[in-house]
């Protein structure tokens, strides 16, 4: 589920399988999953969506039967964070497990060919879909 518009859920489910709800609570009364992967960019905007959505988790009220995963944070520019920003993360790691998605020029231009990023490979675990090994450009896709 992305916490905000733009925030990389639809790249991640077309890399890495899973369902893609956009910004809407999953309906698991409709197949979908219970289980919550909240998917987020790394700007502020995108940090304070996970914040939010969060304290509803905290408060109890996000739709019955919904459980919070873990929280995916894709680069939103290459480089590295502002310290703000490192420690909003660090913040909401110490709540939920967080999953860095480091910036992958390719997927910008809608190339989803490119292999995943060895960092990633636990998030792929979520949904059962290993990343490649190598670098190189898969043929297959």
């Amino acid at each position: 589920m992305a916490a905000h518009g733009g925030a990389g859920a639809s790249t991640l489910a077309a890399v890495f399988g899973g369902v893609d709800t956009g910004r809407s609570w999953p309906r698991p009364d409709r197949g979908e999953p219970d289980g919550v992967l909240l998917v987020a960019r790394t700007h502020a905007a995108g940090l304070q969506a996970v914040s939010r959505t969060l304290d509803l988790f905290r408060r109890g009220e996000q739709p019955p039967g919904l459980e919070l995963v873990a929280v995916a944070l894709v680069a939103d520019a290459p480089g590295r964070l502002p310290r703000p920003l490192q420690q909003r993360i660090k913040v909401i790691g110490s709540v939920v497990k967080v999953h860095r998605v480091p910036w992958v020029a390719a997927w910008r231009t809608g190339d989803l060919t490119v292999p995943p990023p060895r960092e990633t490979a636990e998030l792929a675990a979520l949904t059962s879909v290993p990343p490649a090994r190598d670098t190189h450009v898969r043929s297959n896709r």
